[in-house]
Protein backbone atom coordinates (compact mmCIF):
# COMPACT_ATOMS: atom_id res chain seq x y z
CA UNK A 1 0.00 0.00 0.00
CA UNK A 2 1.32 3.77 -0.46
CA UNK A 3 -0.10 6.32 1.14
CA UNK A 4 -0.08 9.30 -1.35
CA UNK A 5 0.49 11.99 1.51
CA UNK A 6 3.80 13.44 -0.50
CA UNK A 7 4.73 17.16 -1.76
CA UNK A 8 3.39 17.10 -5.14
CA UNK A 9 6.42 19.29 -6.19
CA UNK A 10 8.86 16.73 -5.68
CA UNK A 11 6.83 14.25 -7.47
CA UNK A 12 7.18 16.86 -10.60
CA UNK A 13 10.80 17.21 -9.50
CA UNK A 14 11.24 13.64 -10.43
CA UNK A 15 9.27 13.44 -13.87
CA UNK A 16 11.39 16.12 -14.81
CA UNK A 17 14.88 14.01 -13.50
CA UNK A 18 13.11 11.27 -15.64
CA UNK A 19 13.07 13.59 -18.77
CA UNK A 20 16.38 14.84 -18.50
CA UNK A 21 17.40 11.29 -18.11
CA UNK A 22 16.44 10.27 -21.51
CA UNK A 23 19.10 10.14 -23.98
CA UNK A 24 18.77 10.39 -28.04
CA UNK A 25 19.78 6.20 -27.88
CA UNK A 26 16.91 5.70 -25.64
CA UNK A 27 14.97 7.80 -27.75
CA UNK A 28 15.96 6.29 -31.05
CA UNK A 29 15.95 2.65 -29.57
CA UNK A 30 13.67 0.27 -31.51
CA UNK A 31 12.57 2.83 -34.33
CA UNK A 32 10.50 1.96 -37.50
CA UNK A 33 11.59 3.82 -40.57
CA UNK A 34 10.36 7.13 -41.16
CA UNK A 35 8.30 8.31 -43.78
CA UNK A 36 5.31 6.35 -44.42
CA UNK A 37 5.06 5.23 -40.88
CA UNK A 38 2.89 7.06 -38.27
CA UNK A 39 3.71 6.58 -35.08
CA UNK A 40 1.57 6.97 -31.71
CA UNK A 41 2.64 7.01 -28.37
CA UNK A 42 0.08 5.95 -25.30
CA UNK A 43 -0.48 5.55 -21.70
CA UNK A 44 -1.17 1.92 -20.17
CA UNK A 45 -0.17 -1.80 -20.63
CA UNK A 46 -1.76 -3.70 -23.84
CA UNK A 47 -3.42 -6.93 -22.51
CA UNK A 48 -4.79 -8.52 -25.57
CA UNK A 49 -5.71 -8.13 -29.45
CA UNK A 50 -8.71 -9.89 -29.32
CA UNK A 51 -11.86 -7.33 -29.61
CA UNK A 52 -13.93 -9.53 -27.23
CA UNK A 53 -11.91 -9.38 -24.38
CA UNK A 54 -9.76 -5.92 -25.16
CA UNK A 55 -11.00 -3.42 -21.76
CA UNK A 56 -8.22 -0.75 -22.22
CA UNK A 57 -9.70 1.70 -24.26
CA UNK A 58 -6.18 3.47 -25.41
CA UNK A 59 -4.98 0.21 -26.65
CA UNK A 60 -8.09 0.00 -28.85
CA UNK A 61 -6.33 2.11 -31.20
CA UNK A 62 -4.67 -1.49 -32.69
CA UNK A 63 -7.75 -3.80 -32.57
CA UNK A 64 -10.11 -1.41 -34.05
CA UNK A 65 -7.88 -0.79 -36.95
CA UNK A 66 -7.64 -4.96 -37.32
CA UNK A 67 -11.18 -5.92 -36.52
CA UNK A 68 -13.84 -4.24 -37.74
CA UNK A 69 -18.33 -3.97 -36.89
CA UNK A 70 -21.22 -3.62 -38.90
CA UNK A 71 -21.70 -0.53 -37.31
CA UNK A 72 -19.59 2.33 -35.72
CA UNK A 73 -19.44 5.29 -33.54
CA UNK A 74 -17.50 7.67 -36.05
CA UNK A 75 -15.25 10.53 -34.20
CA UNK A 76 -18.29 12.78 -33.70
CA UNK A 77 -20.21 10.45 -31.96
CA UNK A 78 -22.29 9.62 -34.72
CA UNK A 79 -24.09 6.10 -35.68
CA UNK A 80 -23.05 5.35 -39.49
CA UNK A 81 -22.55 1.58 -41.73
CA UNK A 82 -19.02 0.19 -41.60
CA UNK A 83 -19.08 -3.84 -43.09
CA UNK A 84 -22.99 -3.24 -43.07
CA UNK A 85 -24.27 -1.45 -46.22
CA UNK A 86 -27.02 0.85 -44.15
CA UNK A 87 -27.52 1.16 -40.77
CA UNK A 88 -30.63 -1.70 -40.07
CA UNK A 89 -34.02 -1.99 -40.55
CA UNK A 90 -35.72 -2.79 -37.09
CA UNK A 91 -39.08 -4.50 -36.61
CA UNK A 92 -41.75 -2.56 -34.93
CA UNK A 93 -41.54 -4.54 -31.70
CA UNK A 94 -37.58 -3.51 -31.48
CA UNK A 95 -37.10 -7.38 -31.27
CA UNK A 96 -35.48 -8.10 -35.40
CA UNK A 97 -32.74 -6.15 -36.70
CA UNK A 98 -31.90 -6.87 -40.29
CA UNK A 99 -28.63 -5.69 -41.74
CA UNK A 100 -28.02 -5.86 -45.53
CA UNK A 101 -24.11 -6.17 -45.96
CA UNK A 102 -21.49 -4.71 -47.90
CA UNK A 103 -20.32 -6.55 -50.67
CA UNK A 104 -16.80 -7.30 -52.27
CA UNK A 105 -15.25 -7.05 -48.93
CA UNK A 106 -12.47 -9.53 -47.99
CA UNK A 107 -10.48 -10.59 -45.10
CA UNK A 108 -6.59 -9.36 -44.92
CA UNK A 109 -6.33 -12.96 -46.10
CA UNK A 110 -8.15 -13.04 -49.20
CA UNK A 111 -11.07 -15.06 -47.64
CA UNK A 112 -14.69 -13.53 -48.78
CA UNK A 113 -16.71 -11.47 -45.71
CA UNK A 114 -20.25 -12.86 -45.66
CA UNK A 115 -23.17 -13.31 -43.28
CA UNK A 116 -21.77 -16.71 -42.12
CA UNK A 117 -18.90 -14.86 -40.52
CA UNK A 118 -21.29 -12.52 -38.27
CA UNK A 119 -22.85 -15.13 -36.96
CA UNK A 120 -19.96 -17.29 -36.41
CA UNK A 121 -18.58 -14.15 -34.13
CA UNK A 122 -21.47 -13.37 -32.61
CA UNK A 123 -22.15 -16.74 -31.51
CA UNK A 124 -18.59 -17.45 -30.38
CA UNK A 125 -19.15 -13.92 -28.46
CA UNK A 126 -22.26 -15.06 -26.90
CA UNK A 127 -21.33 -18.73 -26.11
CA UNK A 128 -20.97 -18.59 -22.25
CA UNK A 129 -18.15 -21.21 -22.40
CA UNK A 130 -15.74 -18.64 -23.88
CA UNK A 131 -15.99 -15.98 -21.17
CA UNK A 132 -15.78 -13.58 -23.45
CA UNK A 133 -15.26 -10.55 -21.50
CA UNK A 134 -17.89 -7.99 -23.82
CA UNK A 135 -20.65 -10.62 -23.23
CA UNK A 136 -23.13 -9.44 -20.98
CA UNK A 137 -23.55 -6.50 -22.40
CA UNK A 138 -24.69 -8.67 -25.76
CA UNK A 139 -26.60 -11.37 -23.68
CA UNK A 140 -30.13 -9.86 -25.01
CA UNK A 141 -29.43 -11.21 -28.34
CA UNK A 142 -31.02 -14.61 -28.37
CA UNK A 143 -30.30 -15.71 -31.98
CA UNK A 144 -28.35 -14.59 -35.01
CA UNK A 145 -29.48 -16.08 -38.58
CA UNK A 146 -28.20 -16.03 -42.22
CA UNK A 147 -30.75 -14.79 -44.50
CA UNK A 148 -28.68 -14.91 -47.45
CA UNK A 149 -24.81 -14.38 -47.86
CA UNK A 150 -24.98 -10.81 -47.61
CA UNK A 151 -28.32 -10.25 -44.90
CA UNK A 152 -28.22 -11.47 -41.20
CA UNK A 153 -30.82 -10.83 -38.79
CA UNK A 154 -30.44 -10.38 -35.05
CA UNK A 155 -33.70 -11.26 -32.87
CA UNK A 156 -33.35 -9.63 -29.37
CA UNK A 157 -35.00 -11.56 -25.80
CA UNK A 158 -36.39 -7.98 -25.44
CA UNK A 159 -36.30 -3.93 -26.92
CA UNK A 160 -32.54 -3.14 -26.96
CA UNK A 161 -31.83 -0.16 -28.69
CA UNK A 162 -28.49 0.65 -27.05
CA UNK A 163 -26.99 -2.74 -28.30
CA UNK A 164 -25.87 -0.68 -31.72
CA UNK A 165 -23.86 1.93 -30.10
CA UNK A 166 -21.26 -0.83 -28.80
CA UNK A 167 -20.29 -2.31 -31.75
CA UNK A 168 -17.27 -0.36 -31.90
CA UNK A 169 -16.15 -0.32 -28.43
CA UNK A 170 -16.50 -3.75 -27.24
CA UNK A 171 -16.95 -6.18 -30.34
CA UNK A 172 -15.40 -7.42 -34.07
CA UNK A 173 -15.55 -9.59 -36.59
CA UNK A 174 -13.97 -12.37 -37.66
CA UNK A 175 -13.22 -14.75 -40.28
CA UNK A 176 -15.40 -17.99 -40.15
CA UNK A 177 -14.02 -21.14 -38.28
CA UNK A 178 -10.37 -19.05 -37.40
CA UNK A 179 -11.22 -19.61 -33.29
CA UNK A 180 -10.83 -23.21 -34.02
CA UNK A 181 -8.33 -23.09 -36.12
CA UNK A 182 -5.86 -20.90 -34.04
CA UNK A 183 -6.89 -20.77 -31.07
CA UNK A 184 -6.84 -18.03 -27.75
CA UNK A 185 -3.31 -17.24 -28.15
CA UNK A 186 -3.46 -16.44 -31.73
CA UNK A 187 -6.01 -14.02 -31.21
CA UNK A 188 -4.80 -11.98 -27.65
CA UNK A 189 -1.51 -12.46 -29.67
CA UNK A 190 -0.98 -11.99 -33.39
CA UNK A 191 -4.01 -12.15 -34.89
CA UNK A 192 -2.79 -12.24 -38.69
CA UNK A 193 -5.32 -12.39 -41.64
CA UNK A 194 -8.67 -12.65 -39.61
CA UNK A 195 -9.58 -9.04 -39.88
CA UNK A 196 -11.91 -7.30 -42.41
CA UNK A 197 -9.68 -3.76 -41.36
CA UNK A 198 -7.79 -1.24 -42.83
CA UNK A 199 -4.49 -2.88 -40.96
CA UNK A 200 -2.66 -5.89 -40.35
CA UNK A 201 -1.50 -6.98 -37.37
CA UNK A 202 2.99 -7.27 -37.83
CA UNK A 203 4.22 -7.86 -34.56
CA UNK A 204 3.78 -7.16 -30.38
CA UNK A 205 7.63 -6.13 -28.59
CA UNK A 206 6.34 -6.46 -24.62
CA UNK A 207 6.90 -3.57 -23.30
CA UNK A 208 7.90 -1.46 -26.29
CA UNK A 209 5.16 -1.42 -28.77
CA UNK A 210 2.30 -2.70 -31.31
CA UNK A 211 2.95 -2.33 -34.83
CA UNK A 212 0.90 -3.11 -38.14
CA UNK A 213 0.93 -2.71 -41.63
CA UNK A 214 -1.33 -1.28 -44.14
CA UNK A 215 -4.00 -3.65 -45.69
CA UNK A 216 -3.39 -3.98 -49.41
CA UNK A 217 -6.88 -5.25 -50.40
CA UNK A 218 -8.93 -2.89 -47.73
CA UNK A 219 -12.27 -2.56 -48.77
CA UNK A 220 -12.24 1.08 -48.67
CA UNK A 221 -9.66 1.64 -51.35
CA UNK A 222 -6.90 4.48 -50.68
CA UNK A 223 -7.03 4.20 -46.60
CA UNK A 224 -5.00 4.00 -44.43
CA UNK A 225 -2.45 6.43 -46.42
CA UNK A 226 0.73 5.27 -44.21
CA UNK A 227 2.04 1.77 -44.85
CA UNK A 228 3.09 1.46 -40.95
CA UNK A 229 1.52 2.54 -37.59
CA UNK A 230 3.53 1.69 -34.42
CA UNK A 231 1.81 2.10 -31.37
CA UNK A 232 4.11 3.03 -28.71
CA UNK A 233 3.44 2.06 -25.18
CA UNK A 234 4.68 5.41 -22.82
CA UNK A 235 3.04 5.31 -19.38
CA UNK A 236 5.00 7.58 -17.95
CA UNK A 237 3.74 11.54 -18.55
CA UNK A 238 7.07 13.09 -18.68
CA UNK A 239 8.18 10.40 -21.13
CA UNK A 240 5.29 11.34 -23.73
CA UNK A 241 6.26 14.77 -23.87
CA UNK A 242 9.84 14.11 -24.73
CA UNK A 243 8.79 11.60 -27.13
CA UNK A 244 6.69 14.34 -29.02
CA UNK A 245 8.52 17.39 -28.65
CA UNK A 246 11.75 15.15 -29.97
CA UNK A 247 9.89 14.00 -33.44
CA UNK A 248 9.76 10.22 -32.10
CA UNK A 249 6.03 10.26 -31.97
CA UNK A 250 3.43 11.96 -34.22
CA UNK A 251 0.67 11.66 -32.15
CA UNK A 252 0.59 11.80 -28.41
CA UNK A 253 -2.06 10.65 -26.76
CA UNK A 254 -3.18 11.90 -23.14
CA UNK A 255 -0.97 15.03 -22.71
CA UNK A 256 -0.57 16.38 -18.72
CA UNK A 257 -2.78 18.80 -18.35
CA UNK A 258 0.15 21.56 -16.76
CA UNK A 259 2.00 20.84 -20.14
CA UNK A 260 -0.94 21.04 -22.92
CA UNK A 261 -1.38 24.96 -23.42
CA UNK A 262 2.79 25.29 -24.01
CA UNK A 263 2.97 22.34 -25.80
CA UNK A 264 -0.25 22.59 -28.03
CA UNK A 265 1.50 26.63 -29.15
CA UNK A 266 5.10 24.92 -29.90
CA UNK A 267 6.64 25.41 -33.26
CA UNK A 268 5.60 21.88 -35.22
CA UNK A 269 3.32 20.98 -32.54
CA UNK A 270 -0.56 21.19 -32.53
CA UNK A 271 -3.20 20.24 -30.08
CA UNK A 272 -6.83 20.06 -29.52
CA UNK A 273 -9.38 18.98 -27.32
CA UNK A 274 -13.21 18.32 -26.96
CA UNK A 275 -15.36 17.08 -24.58
CA UNK A 276 -16.24 13.40 -24.39
CA UNK A 277 -19.59 11.98 -23.25
CA UNK A 278 -18.68 8.95 -22.06
CA UNK A 279 -15.41 9.55 -20.00
CA UNK A 280 -16.47 9.20 -16.98
CA UNK A 281 -14.22 9.68 -13.87
CA UNK A 282 -15.81 8.53 -10.65
CA UNK A 283 -15.68 7.21 -7.11
CA UNK A 284 -16.31 4.19 -7.13
CA UNK A 285 -18.05 2.46 -3.55
CA UNK A 286 -18.70 -1.22 -2.69
CA UNK A 287 -22.26 -0.57 -1.21
CA UNK A 288 -22.23 -3.92 1.08
CA UNK A 289 -19.08 -3.05 2.79
CA UNK A 290 -18.46 -0.66 5.54
CA UNK A 291 -18.40 1.89 5.68
CA UNK A 292 -20.20 2.25 2.35
CA UNK A 293 -23.03 0.56 3.10
CA UNK A 294 -24.61 3.82 5.05
CA UNK A 295 -26.33 5.97 2.17
CA UNK A 296 -25.92 8.56 4.37
CA UNK A 297 -21.82 8.45 4.00
CA UNK A 298 -22.04 8.13 0.31
CA UNK A 299 -24.12 11.19 0.40
CA UNK A 300 -21.66 13.03 2.06
CA UNK A 301 -18.09 12.23 0.19
CA UNK A 302 -19.99 13.34 -3.01
CA UNK A 303 -21.22 16.37 -1.15
CA UNK A 304 -17.96 17.13 0.68
CA UNK A 305 -16.06 17.00 -3.37
CA UNK A 306 -15.54 20.35 -5.06
CA UNK A 307 -15.15 19.25 -8.68
CA UNK A 308 -15.14 22.65 -10.10
CA UNK A 309 -11.98 23.02 -8.46
CA UNK A 310 -10.75 19.51 -9.53
CA UNK A 311 -11.68 20.44 -13.19
CA UNK A 312 -9.80 24.09 -12.75
CA UNK A 313 -6.94 23.61 -10.85
CA UNK A 314 -5.79 19.91 -11.25
CA UNK A 315 -6.92 19.30 -15.02
CA UNK A 316 -6.55 22.80 -16.30
CA UNK A 317 -9.91 22.50 -18.06
CA UNK A 318 -9.72 18.76 -19.31
CA UNK A 319 -12.10 17.62 -17.08
CA UNK A 320 -16.41 18.65 -17.23
CA UNK A 321 -17.01 18.89 -13.53
CA UNK A 322 -20.09 16.76 -12.75
CA UNK A 323 -22.25 14.84 -9.95
CA UNK A 324 -24.01 12.82 -11.93
CA UNK A 325 -23.82 10.14 -14.90
CA UNK A 326 -24.18 13.05 -17.48
CA UNK A 327 -21.42 15.58 -18.52
CA UNK A 328 -23.53 19.25 -19.04
CA UNK A 329 -22.89 19.13 -22.72
CA UNK A 330 -24.80 15.70 -22.45
CA UNK A 331 -29.01 16.27 -24.16
CA UNK A 332 -29.55 13.69 -21.27
CA UNK A 333 -28.58 16.03 -18.21
CA UNK A 334 -29.87 16.85 -15.29
CA UNK A 335 -29.28 19.99 -13.84
CA UNK A 336 -31.45 19.43 -10.85
CA UNK A 337 -29.86 15.99 -10.02
CA UNK A 338 -26.86 17.34 -10.28
CA UNK A 339 -27.16 20.27 -7.67
CA UNK A 340 -28.79 17.88 -5.31
CA UNK A 341 -25.51 15.86 -5.40
CA UNK A 342 -22.75 18.01 -5.82
CA UNK A 343 -20.77 20.27 -3.79
CA UNK A 344 -22.06 21.60 -0.35
CA UNK A 345 -19.51 21.48 2.41
CA UNK A 346 -22.60 21.82 5.19
CA UNK A 347 -24.69 19.30 3.59
CA UNK A 348 -21.80 16.97 3.32
CA UNK A 349 -21.40 17.31 7.34
CA UNK A 350 -25.08 17.05 8.10
CA UNK A 351 -25.03 13.81 6.20
CA UNK A 352 -21.76 12.56 7.87
CA UNK A 353 -23.35 13.05 11.11
CA UNK A 354 -26.79 11.46 10.33
CA UNK A 355 -24.73 8.59 9.30
CA UNK A 356 -23.51 5.35 11.69
CA UNK A 357 -20.00 7.19 11.13
CA UNK A 358 -20.19 10.69 12.51
CA UNK A 359 -16.90 10.30 14.67
CA UNK A 360 -15.04 9.62 11.51
CA UNK A 361 -14.35 7.08 9.20
CA UNK A 362 -11.06 5.42 7.55
CA UNK A 363 -11.13 4.13 4.07
CA UNK A 364 -8.73 2.86 1.44
CA UNK A 365 -9.03 3.86 -1.87
CA UNK A 366 -7.45 2.23 -4.92
CA UNK A 367 -6.26 4.14 -7.75
CA UNK A 368 -4.04 3.62 -11.45
CA UNK A 369 -0.28 3.66 -10.95
CA UNK A 370 -0.20 5.13 -14.58
CA UNK A 371 -2.39 7.86 -16.32
CA UNK A 372 -5.69 6.24 -18.47
CA UNK A 373 -7.21 9.24 -20.23
CA UNK A 374 -6.19 11.63 -17.29
CA UNK A 375 -3.92 11.12 -14.29
CA UNK A 376 -6.18 10.37 -11.06
CA UNK A 377 -2.79 11.07 -9.10
CA UNK A 378 -3.07 14.58 -8.86
CA UNK A 379 -6.89 14.35 -8.28
CA UNK A 380 -6.45 11.89 -5.14
CA UNK A 381 -4.62 14.55 -3.65
CA UNK A 382 -7.90 16.69 -3.48
CA UNK A 383 -10.20 14.42 -2.57
CA UNK A 384 -8.25 12.87 -0.41
CA UNK A 385 -7.94 16.85 1.30
CA UNK A 386 -11.66 17.23 0.88
CA UNK A 387 -13.16 14.32 2.88
CA UNK A 388 -10.55 15.33 5.78
CA UNK A 389 -12.71 18.15 6.02
CA UNK A 390 -15.64 15.66 7.02
CA UNK A 391 -13.70 13.20 9.02
CA UNK A 392 -12.97 10.90 6.78
CA UNK A 393 -9.41 9.33 6.58
CA UNK A 394 -8.85 8.42 3.02
CA UNK A 395 -5.66 6.60 2.12
CA UNK A 396 -4.52 5.88 -1.22
CA UNK A 397 -3.56 2.64 -2.53
CA UNK A 398 -1.44 2.76 -6.22
CA UNK A 399 -2.13 -0.32 -8.78
CA UNK A 400 -0.96 -0.71 -12.26
CA UNK A 401 -4.34 -0.28 -14.09
CA UNK A 402 -3.87 -3.85 -15.19
CA UNK A 403 -3.74 -5.69 -11.93
CA UNK A 404 -6.58 -2.77 -10.64
CA UNK A 405 -9.03 -3.24 -13.42
CA UNK A 406 -8.60 -6.96 -13.16
CA UNK A 407 -9.01 -7.01 -9.22
CA UNK A 408 -12.22 -4.25 -9.21
CA UNK A 409 -13.96 -6.78 -11.85
CA UNK A 410 -13.48 -9.44 -9.04
CA UNK A 411 -14.83 -7.00 -6.22
CA UNK A 412 -11.67 -7.01 -4.45
CA UNK A 413 -11.65 -3.34 -3.73
CA UNK A 414 -14.27 -1.93 -1.65
CA UNK A 415 -13.54 1.50 -2.95
CA UNK A 416 -11.45 2.93 -6.15
CA UNK A 417 -11.03 6.50 -8.28
CA UNK A 418 -10.50 6.19 -11.73
CA UNK A 419 -11.81 6.74 -15.31
CA UNK A 420 -13.41 4.37 -17.52
CA UNK A 421 -15.19 5.37 -21.14
CA UNK A 422 -17.88 4.34 -22.67
CA UNK A 423 -19.14 4.73 -26.47
CA UNK A 424 -20.91 8.20 -25.86
CA UNK A 425 -24.47 7.12 -25.31
CA UNK A 426 -26.17 7.02 -21.59
CA UNK A 427 -26.60 3.67 -20.65
CA UNK A 428 -23.17 1.45 -21.25
CA UNK A 429 -21.56 2.48 -18.17
CA UNK A 430 -24.78 3.00 -15.99
CA UNK A 431 -25.84 -0.96 -16.78
CA UNK A 432 -21.54 -1.72 -16.72
CA UNK A 433 -21.64 -0.52 -13.46
CA UNK A 434 -24.42 -0.78 -11.78
CA UNK A 435 -26.50 -3.56 -12.64
CA UNK A 436 -25.59 -7.06 -11.44
CA UNK A 437 -23.92 -9.65 -13.62
CA UNK A 438 -22.08 -6.82 -15.60
CA UNK A 439 -17.94 -6.59 -15.97
CA UNK A 440 -17.52 -3.96 -13.43
CA UNK A 441 -20.64 -4.43 -11.66
CA UNK A 442 -18.69 -5.46 -8.21
CA UNK A 443 -17.09 -2.09 -7.90
CA UNK A 444 -20.32 -1.06 -6.64
CA UNK A 445 -22.84 -3.93 -6.17
CA UNK A 446 -25.36 -1.88 -6.32
CA UNK A 447 -28.64 -3.70 -6.54
CA UNK A 448 -31.87 -1.57 -6.51
CA UNK A 449 -35.45 -3.16 -8.60
CA UNK A 450 -36.05 1.05 -9.33
CA UNK A 451 -33.23 1.57 -11.38
CA UNK A 452 -33.45 -1.17 -13.23
CA UNK A 453 -36.94 -0.81 -14.09
CA UNK A 454 -36.24 3.08 -15.12
CA UNK A 455 -33.08 1.03 -16.98
CA UNK A 456 -35.23 -1.14 -19.18
CA UNK A 457 -38.04 1.55 -19.93
CA UNK A 458 -34.85 3.49 -21.35
CA UNK A 459 -34.02 0.46 -23.61
CA UNK A 460 -36.99 0.40 -24.86
CA UNK A 461 -37.19 3.89 -26.13
CA UNK A 462 -35.82 5.80 -29.25
CA UNK A 463 -37.62 9.08 -28.74
CA UNK A 464 -35.55 11.43 -27.61
CA UNK A 465 -38.06 13.62 -25.71
CA UNK A 466 -39.78 10.45 -24.37
CA UNK A 467 -36.25 9.46 -23.18
CA UNK A 468 -34.96 13.00 -21.41
CA UNK A 469 -37.44 12.41 -18.47
CA UNK A 470 -36.28 9.37 -17.90
CA UNK A 471 -32.80 10.14 -17.64
CA UNK A 472 -33.77 12.87 -15.18
CA UNK A 473 -35.46 9.89 -13.08
CA UNK A 474 -32.59 7.98 -13.27
CA UNK A 475 -30.11 10.62 -12.22
CA UNK A 476 -32.19 12.04 -9.20
CA UNK A 477 -32.61 8.52 -8.03
CA UNK A 478 -28.79 7.73 -8.27
CA UNK A 479 -28.11 11.56 -6.81
CA UNK A 480 -30.44 9.69 -3.45
CA UNK A 481 -29.24 6.72 -3.45
CA UNK A 482 -25.37 7.80 -4.06
CA UNK A 483 -24.45 4.45 -5.02
CA UNK A 484 -21.27 5.85 -6.10
CA UNK A 485 -20.05 9.20 -6.96
CA UNK A 486 -19.07 11.39 -10.16
CA UNK A 487 -16.57 13.75 -10.39
CA UNK A 488 -16.71 14.55 -13.79
CA UNK A 489 -15.94 13.75 -17.79
CA UNK A 490 -12.96 13.78 -19.43
CA UNK A 491 -12.05 15.34 -22.73
CA UNK A 492 -10.31 14.11 -25.64
CA UNK A 493 -6.78 15.84 -25.84
CA UNK A 494 -4.00 15.07 -28.26
CA UNK A 495 -1.01 16.98 -29.17
CA UNK A 496 0.77 15.93 -33.13
CA UNK A 497 2.89 17.12 -35.16
CA UNK A 498 2.83 19.44 -38.27
CA UNK A 499 3.73 16.75 -40.58
CA UNK A 500 0.44 14.68 -39.65
CA UNK A 501 -2.58 16.15 -41.65
CA UNK A 502 -6.35 15.14 -41.76
CA UNK A 503 -6.45 14.30 -37.75
CA UNK A 504 -9.23 15.20 -35.57
CA UNK A 505 -8.89 14.82 -32.06
CA UNK A 506 -11.64 11.22 -31.38
CA UNK A 507 -15.22 12.13 -29.17
CA UNK A 508 -15.03 8.62 -28.23
CA UNK A 509 -11.72 9.69 -27.16
CA UNK A 510 -9.41 6.24 -28.99
CA UNK A 511 -7.76 7.35 -31.53
CA UNK A 512 -8.76 7.28 -34.84
CA UNK A 513 -5.88 6.68 -37.42
CA UNK A 514 -7.34 6.02 -40.43
CA UNK A 515 -7.67 9.29 -42.19
CA UNK A 516 -4.49 10.51 -41.60
CA UNK A 517 -2.04 11.91 -44.28
CA UNK A 518 1.98 12.08 -43.16
CA UNK A 519 3.33 15.76 -45.08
Amino acid sequence: MNDLRFDRRGLLRGGAAVLGALTPASLLHAQPAAGSTLTIGIPGVPATMDPVNQINHDWMVTTQLIFENLIEFDIDGKLKPQLAAALPTISADGLTYDFTLRPGVTFSNGQPFTAEDVKYSFDYLLNPANRAARRPIFARITAVEVVDPLHVRFTLSEPYAPWLAFMTKCMGIFAKGSREANGPDFFRNAPVGVGTGPAIFEEWRANEYISLRRNPTYWNRGVPAWERLVVRQLPEDATRVAYIRSGQIDIMSSPPPRDFERLKTTNGLQGASRPTLGGWFAFYMDNTKAPFDDVNLRRAVSSAIDRDLIANRVYRGLLDPSAVSAPKSAWWYHAEADRAAGFDLDRAKRFMAASRHAGGAPIEVTIPATPYLLDVRDAALVVQSQLKAIGIDMKIKVMEFGPMIQSIIRGDEPASLWLQMSPGEPTYLLQNVLTPGQIVAKSTNYDSPAFRALLARAFAETDEAKLKPLYAEIQTLLAEDSPMVWIGFAHAANVWRSRVKDFTPNQGLTIDPRPVVLG
